[in-house]
């Protein structure tokens, strides 16, 4: 597939209840106004919404017309099932994955695309994120990720390789893995995981795509047994598919579950002095 393909993309996003209307109505004006914009704009709404929410989501389709697709599920389902019904209404190759709550930088898309572009061997391109509580412009700290394959693959042994509120991947490859699957709070982990096995390569942009939202409420989502657990599962299938040997998956085991027990202020600490720059 020649590089010329990729001029056109998809945004893919999902909105659930509790999100804040201002939130989203910035995450998605974040998206309108990129330098390249798309043409196609899917939004899953996870279950019924707020009236507020709802007002914000009428409001952009009476702004953005055909270009923003609402896809709405019956019943909450879950971020990972809500996206794989929105991927199959994306209507491009490429898809841009937006969080509800997120705001990207303005050239976040067309530094993506340029990406795809220059490597085509590339299936999933990430980038550094910028994290703050209250204002973009008191963001704290950011997550910064090894650049090409080889050294993300390695990464994905004890972390995350990819940010995957600004992540832009090819639709073909992920359909190919199966998609988003169940794994709770890491089902995008658990993805790029069958991806690279696959051996689909990633790359990550050594700039900042994104502000993320963070804060309190998401370091005490990663907090207590069943996220200790749900972490261990992850490591034990990466050992039994040869992806990491027993002495790797023991070391991660205790190092995640430390984390996951630990008081929220230590853990908020941890991500914010160790594992992040």
């Amino acid at each position: 597939m020649s590089a010329e393909q990729y001029g056109a993309y998809s945004v893919l996003m999902s909105v659930y209840s509790k999100e804040n209307p201002t939130w989203l109505r910035l995450a998605i004006e974040s998206m309108q106004t990129q330098t390249l914009p798309t043409s196609d704009f899917v939004l899953v709404c996870d279950g019924p919404l707020t009236p507020e929410l709802d007002g914000v989501i009428a409001e952009k389709q009476r702004q953005m017309g055909e270009t923003l697709t609402v896809v709405r599920l019956e019943k909450n389902m879950g971020l990972g099932n809500a996206l794989n019904e929105g991927i199959r209404h994306c209507r491009n190759e490429l898809v841009a994955r937006m969080d509800s709550d997120d705001i990207a930088y303005p050239d976040r898309c067309e530094k993506q695309v340029t990406i795809f572009n220059k490597y085509p061997i590339v299936s999933i391109c990430s980038g550094t994120v910028m994290e703050f509580s209250e204002t973009p412009e008191n963001a704290n700290c950011k997550r910064v990720l090894p650049e090409k394959s080889k050294e993300i693959i390695e990464f994905a042994k004890k972390r995350n390789p990819f940010n995957h509120p600004c992540v832009m991947y090819k639709k073909s490859a992920v359909e190919a893995v199966g998609s988003y699957q169940h794994f709770y709070l890491l089902e995008d982990y658990y993805l790029w995981l069958r991806m690279l096995m696959a051996g689909y390569e990633g790359y990550n942009i050594q700039e900042p795509l994104l502000y993320m939202r963070a804060g309190t409420i998401m370091y005490k989502r990663r907090a207590g047994w069943r996220y200790a657990k749900t972490q261990i599962e992850l490591f034990r299938f990466m050992w039994k598919q040869g992806f990491i040997n027993a002495w790797q998956y023991a070391e991660s085991c205790i190092i995640r579950s430390g984390s996951a027990l630990a008081p929220n202020w230590l853990r908020k600490f941890m991500f914010e002095t160790l594992l992040r720059k």
